[in-house]
């Protein structure tokens, strides 16, 4: 039986600004983004990623201070590209550290606008072998 950790709950302040910063600024993709007088909630995916992340103003999703999750860790081919494609788009990335010069070893790191911080691990062998293979039509999984 698999098991997949497909959702995060992050916790933020302002969910418009959260869901701009996420989408606009990282690139995830917003997979939906309901509002009604009960709450609101979205929910954003990383690019070739199986797990994404929750906001809302849920009382699960209230009970975590906004900006108090550390290190969730994203996994790039290329952290230099992705380290430039994120200053591009205005996000403050520190500076590449190399902890071990074998594959796994290189981070940066970026907080959201409520201090929750991310790292980067550069893996290389995600170019050629990504954990969620793509089919020739350019679409993640199998028909």
């Amino acid at each position: 039986m698999d098991w997949t950790l497909e959702v995060v709950v992050l916790p933020v302040s302002d969910l418009d600004r959260s869901i701009a910063f996420y989408r606009d600024q990282l690139g995830f993709a917003l997979d939906h983004d309901t509002r009604n007088e009960h709450m609101h909630v979205a929910q954003l995916t990383p690019p070739g990623s199986g797990c994404s992340i929750v906001i809302g103003d849920l009382p699960s999703q209230n009970q975590m201070t906004p900006g108090s999750m550390r290190g969730l860790q994203l996994v790039v081919a290329d952290a230099a590209a992705a380290r430039r494609q994120l200053i591009d788009r205005g996000v403050d990335a520190s500076e590449i550290t190399v902890f071990d010069e074998r594959d796994g070893g290189t981070f940066f790191g970026f907080s959201d606008p409520d201090g929750n911080t991310w790292a980067v691990q550069q893996i290389k062998a995600r170019a050629k072998n990504p954990l969620i293979p793509v089919d020739t039509r350019g679409r993640f999984g199998a028909d």
